[in-house]
């Protein structure tokens, strides 16, 4: 079976992931449709943006806000020093009271297609209020209450995306969701407003034990965010790129820089290569040097993915797809269109008008506390690693520690053009570095198959992909008839229709005269209801008012001696005699009946054949409905062709899970 391709990695790595269960891609329409506009008129977040703030319901104020902050940003530091952003890293901001939310300390992180990013801040979110227990936390994202999307398979029934603004929160490392009502109380006024950030602290900071959330909700959300820390070194991929020494000295001294790199290669418009179509000013071709550049997986994807042709006056060759070191010349030529691009935006401001964060008390406070937490690991000042540890620490305070009034916003291109200013390169460094790099990862990860695609899928839909041999000894043809029998006897509302996974729900009733009565409301049963049309159509056909009360006359007359006894068994006589009358045609023949002594998928005579229709004839043998929608149901899998389809969409979101289909792949091959 041939893979997907290497475009197909992208999915799983971009917002749109493609092992996403089918019960959160359900949840999240009406979620995300309900947050575009919050109540309080507020405007949306971009797509691809995630909000987090942290409250503190006690006393302390704006001085516990800061401390606060400052202090988790130090102990976060070893993790958050070394990580790759896509877009734009994990700030904590002081905010003051503002349009009804309570003084907070948060940020809006923007994580591009890495939707990874999103759920390492709620990871490092929910850390920080279980090492500041004081602290309370929302998180959202333009979907709303996405943490709410994730178990949406879990909410209780009168969680909707109208009343969950301000009950969703994370307080002492657990996450709380604040009821409608107290606890305790059976009825749910689902049209109460949703509380203000200030009532639903207050609430918290009283009673948060009684709204701690459900275990299967707090597991759902908890299983997505599971294996960090660990988990960051999976995300990112070293590979080596044949780059100018520039570069390399570059990304040596900001390693993050490389993001915008990509991003600047990965959306580059046709005006951005205008720099790229004369010789390299900042980083010329003549001089690259091989190293290894760390990136997350989904900018190595971005960049390994796309297919690019250099110009010819850019100086930069390729070699022959053939050449061993083929993929390094090819991502670092990417890499410097993208810085070239980069510092072609630039606004060519020379560094020292930019202040220097790197010379004031709080840098030096943030730098004690790193080595009093044991950042360098012991190692000498002034060594290579040392350097490299202080590097990322300089990086990493510049981007999430730094407040707005002591930084000046910097371009990346500005950035570039400084670093060049103030670093040297020595290319003899290089070369000697090159002769002895690290292996580079293995990227068989872009390559994904349908089988693993499928594995994906269902280990995300917590579900178990079984063998195929075990598929086909425990398959039952009834558990497909009972399936979808029990499908289409549930209630569907406007809102969709409910898969049912309980057996034991009541079945479905039907009340005849409460019908008749509702489409008598709606119909209008008096002749004073009819306009004009209606009366104009009547005297074009002939009918006459006299005509019409005297066969309603004798109508009444008539039904009130008829009783329900005679009037369903005056329904089936004509039920059966259309069965006599289709029986001989093409579409009575076209459907399977039960013969005498063959069983079928149930082995009892459907009730919909009508009760005594095979008694009064014997030719007329009762329709296996069974049968027939058993097959309906198979030949309508097998012309999906291994895809995605109705039935299969149906049965797998209700556990039943269909068998390839091997005759037709016999067939084929």
């Amino acid at each position: 079976m041939e893979p997907l391709g290497r475009a197909a990695a992208m999915e799983p790595l971009g917002r749109a992931a493609a092992m996403e269960p089918l019960g959160r891609a359900a949840a999240m329409e009406p979620l995300g449709r309900a947050a575009v506009v919050g109540p309080l008129g507020r405007p949306a977040l971009p797509e691809d943006a995630v909000r987090y703030r942290l409250f503190a319901p006690g006393p302390g104020g704006q001085a516990l806000l800061r401390r606060c902050a400052e202090a988790a940003l130090v102990r976060l530091a070893p993790l958050l020093a070394a990580y790759v952003w896509h877009r734009q890293p994990f700030r904590l901001r002081y905010e003051p009271a503002r349009g009804g939310i309570p003084e907070h300390i948060g940020g809006t992180t923007l994580f591009g297609d890495n939707v990874e990013d999103e759920w390492f801040i709620v990871y490092l979110v929910r850390e920080i209020t279980r090492d500041f227990p004081g602290l309370a936390a929302r998180i959202d994202d333009n979907d709303g209450e996405f943490l709410l999307i994730e178990a949406a398979d879990f909410l209780p029934k009168w969680l909707n995306p109208e009343n969950s603004e301000n009950r969703v929160f994370f307080y002492k490392g657990e996450l709380h969701i604040i009821p409608l009502a107290e606890p305790g109380e059976q009825e749910w006024d689902l049209s109460a407003p949703c509380p203000t950030v200030s009532e639903a602290l207050a609430l918290l900071s009283t009673r948060s034990e009684e709204f701690l959330a459900a275990e299967p909700i707090r597991a759902a959300v908890y299983k997505r965010i599971d294996g960090y820390p660990e988990k960051l070194q999976a995300c990112l991929h070293r590979a080596r790129c044949y780059v100018p020494a520039g570069v390399a000295a570059v990304l040596r001294q900001r390693p993050s820089l490389v993001a915008a790199a990509v991003q600047a290669f990965y959306l580059r418009e046709p005006a951005d290569l205008r720099a790229c179509r004369r010789p390299f000013q900042t980083f010329p071709a003549d001089q690259r040097v091989m190293t290894v550049v760390t990136f997350t997986r989904c900018l190595y994807a971005q960049l390994a993915q796309q297919k690019f042709v250099p110009d010819r006056r850019s100086g930069y060759t390729l070699p022959a797809p053939a050449h061993p070191q083929y993929r390094a010349h090819e991502l670092g030529m990417k890499l410097a269109h993208g810085f070239e691009i980069l510092c072609s935006k630039s606004s060519k401001v020379s560094p020292d008008s930019k202040r220097n964060v790197l010379s004031g008390p709080l840098w030096e406070r943030f730098l004690r506390s790193l080595k009093e937490k044991d950042y360098f690991k012991g190692e000498m000042e002034g060594s290579a690693k040392y350097s490299e540890l202080l590097h990322m620490a300089e990086d990493y305070f510049q981007q999430s520690v730094t407040t707005p009034e002591s930084s000046v916003e910097v371009s990346p291109g500005d950035e570039i053009l400084a670093l060049l200013q103030t670093t040297p390169i020595d290319l003899k460094e290089f070369e000697r570095e090159a002769a002895c790099l690290p292996p580079e990862d293995d990227d068989s990860w872009l390559d994904i198959t349908p089988d693993a695609l499928d594995q994906m899928l269902k280990e995300a839909g917590n579900e178990s992909l079984p063998s195929a041999n075990e598929e086909e000894q425990k398959y039952d043809l009834e558990a497909v008839a009972e399936s979808m029998k029990a499908f289409v006897s549930k209630v569907s509302t406007h809102e969709g229709a409910e898969m049912p996974w309980s057996s034991d729900e009541s079945h479905v009733t039907f009340d005849v005269d409460s019908f008749t009565k509702a489409l008598d409301r709606i119909l209008g049963a008096d002749s004073e209801e009819l306009d004009s049309d209606d009366l104009d159509e009547e005297e074009e056909f002939g009918f006459s008012d006299e005509d019409d009360e005297d066969s309603s006359a004798g109508n009444e007359g008539q039904d009130q001696k008829v009783s329900p006894d005679e009037l369903i068994g005056s329904l089936k006589s004509y039920m059966d005699q259309m069965d006599r009358e289709l029986a001989q045609t093409n579409v009575g023949k076209s459907f399977t009946t039960q013969k005498k002594g063959a069983s079928s998928v149930k082995a009892a005579p459907s009730e919909s054949a009508g009760p005594g229709c095979g008694a009064e004839d014997p030719d007329l043998a009762p329709v296996d409905v069974d049968m027939n929608l058993v097959a309906n149901l198979l030949e309508s899998y097998s012309a999906q062709a291994g895809l995605a389809g109705p039935t299969s969409n149906i049965l797998q979101s209700m556990g039943v899970y269909l068998p390839e289909n091997t005759d037709r792949c016999g067939s084929s091959s």
